[in-house]
């Protein structure tokens, strides 16, 4: 453990005397707050080739401990680590990777073989996805490239071993993780994840917070079985699949950094927080327990305008937020939980203690009033406008599976944007059962910026017809318009400060229910200016997009005439 995470000075794992009758399937039974938050050690390049930094990273199994009174526990894990080491890189400094598929070959959670991706295929399979990472296509990771151990199966979209990161964007917060079809809801939650961060001259240039005082945070839900070991559903087994997938997983834990509800002691000033959604399923609105505000300087793909003060903010799967906590004016031994709107024992995620200061690194750190300036896409440059209806459909053995305008990942590609071009992407929600729920939709290669978001009437909503033309949707529900004499529909809403920046993860809201039945349309504007090729769409809770709520993307050559 000392030789990959870094831990206090005093090393002081334990802040009590272990407990005998902890059962790790039960929370409740579980102490909180003692263990350390581990942090991830950033990995050095296994070697220079031709002036670049080459990394090789093996993917295998490993034991990990996750709570100082579990016993060990069986993880997948880069290195053998969860979560995987951190890769930092320079702007436009090219990195490259060899991924190593030494993974056993049989699963130790439970496997559908019945879903697109996992029928007549190994059990383990892995390709990594650099979330966020404007990429060649070669490299990002296609669902369709995994390869086994030792590379003896591999993927149809398979076409390299070592994969080349130009890192040609903003200073922001990445991560990388496994993507393979039909698995990666099961190789995820088993541990294949870590931080990628992109620094730049900007953001290097304005006195953040860094070095110690700059923490990667990894926050994934996770349920135990009595002997320590994960949990995960293998669906109703009375059911025409078993094991089956789920709709979706919510665990009864919060890991962070690995460890089951930790604790960090922080110095009396500033800390950057990069904080990382990575969950399967769960949507989290995070707030500190004594209500003192975050200052949020970054979203998905790098840093806001200006600062944006928040006593609370909402955090969905593969979303990434970076904010500032300011502890200089709390006194030695105050204790300030990172809570969620949960309202269960999940509602604590992790405990900051504040130490006496450290002398000899005094803060002089700052936050400053301008960031980063943002230049914002021009909606009237848009050639095209897209629309896609959430809603929800049954696969060949009845079962609800989640659907982008009702179409299957194998189904022909529909999205084929022209290379350099800008469209507007409209993605209306439709479902209001068996929850009312957002769905985080990621794209690759793109970052994109917010629109808008607009309630409508679900009741005469005509998808077809919207999906088309834009038309045969109703924003004058009087249901929800506060004042119908004044006659116009609900106006869009535009996205709050702390939105108004790049993004590669948009929450695309639900609607409501109030007297009737409402709707939400989510507006993203993209210009499509990096690559060209095949790439993916899709949401981003992990059941939804092994369950086929993914869709091909094929950046197209311009054509002129």
């Amino acid at each position: 453990m000392k030789e990959n995470y870094e831990l206090p000075e005093e090393n002081d794992f334990t802040k009590e005397t272990h407990c005998t009758d902890v059962n790790p399937s039960l929370p409740g039974t579980i102490p909180k707050f003692v263990d350390v938050l581990p942090i991830p050690k950033v990995l050095s390049p296994d070697r220079l080739e031709n002036g670049y930094a080459y990394y090789e990273i093996e993917m295998k199994a490993a034991m990990h401990k996750f709570h100082r009174d579990f016993d060990e526990t069986l993880i997948y894990g880069y290195n053998g680590l969860y979560p995987g080491p951190t890769i930092e890189a320079i702007k436009c400094e090219t990195i490259y990777v060899k991924w190593v598929n030494n993974l056993p070959s049989k699963h130790f959670l439970p496997v559908d073989k019945s879903i697109h991706g996992a029928i007549d295929n190994p059990e383990v399979r892995s390709v990594v996805h650099l979330h966020g990472a404007n990429v060649a296509p070669d490299s990002d990771g296609h669902p369709d490239a995994w390869f086994t151990r030792d590379y003896d199966c591999k993927g149809p979209k398979f076409c390299r071993k070592v994969y080349e990161y130009p890192n040609d964007q903003q200073a922001t917060t990445l991560w990388y993780h496994d993507h393979s079809l039909g698995t990666t809801r099961l190789n995820v939650y088993a541990g294949l994840a870590g931080f990628y961060i992109i620094h730049d001259f900007q953001e290097l240039s304005l006195n953040l917070p860094k070095d110690k005082y700059d923490i990667p945070l990894i926050i994934q839900d996770k349920s135990f079985k009595e002997d320590s070991s994960l949990a995960y559903p293998s669906g109703p087994p009375n059911g025409p699949v078993f094991p089956s997938i789920v709709r979706a997983f919510i665990g009864d834990t919060m890991v962070v950094n690995g460890k089951v509800w930790p604790y960090l002691k922080v110095e009396p000033r500033k800390y950057r927080f990069r904080i990382l959604n990575a969950s399967n399923t769960n949507g989290y609105v995070m707030k500190l327990s004594n209500g003192d505000p975050f200052i949020q300087i970054g979203t998905d793909g790098g840093l806001l305008t200006k600062p944006v003060t928040l006593t609370s903010f909402p955090l969905d799967p593969a979303e990434r937020i970076d904010v500032i906590i300011d502890f200089s004016k709390y006194k030695s031994g105050d204790k300030i939980i990172l809570n969620t709107e949960e309202n269960d024992l999940k509602s604590d995620v992790m405990e900051f203690i504040v130490t006496d200061p450290c002398y000899k690194s005094k803060d002089t750190s700052v936050i400053p009033k301008i960031l980063r300036p943002i230049d914002k896409l021009d909606k009237e440059m848009a050639v095209k406008t897209r629309r896609f209806v959430i809603g929800q459909d049954l696969d060949f053995y009845k079962r609800v599976m989640l659907s982008l305008n009702h179409r299957m990942f194998s189904d022909p590609a529909t999205e084929k944007p022209e290379y350099d071009s800008i469209e507007i992407w409209e993605f209306a929600n439709t479902l209001t059962s068996p929850v009312l729920a957002a769905h985080p939709i990621h794209l690759h290669l793109v970052q994109f910026q917010i629109l808008n978001r607009q309630l409508f009437d679900l009741t005469t909503f005509k998808p077809d017809e919207w999906i088309e033309k834009g038309t045969g949707i109703d924003y004058y529900p009087d249901i929800i318009n506060p004042d119908p004499s004044e006659g116009g529909p609900v106006p869009p809403e535009k996205p709050d400060e702390a939105q108004r920046a790049w993004k590669d993860t948009v929450r695309v809201e639900p609607g409501t229910v109030l007297n009737g039945t409402i709707g939400s349309v989510t507006r993203i504007i993209v210009h499509f200016d990096n690559h060209t090729g095949e790439y993916v769409w899709h949401c981003h809770i992990l059941e939804h997009e092994d369950h086929d709520m993914m869709r091909p993307l094929i950046v197209v050559k311009k054509y002129f005439d």
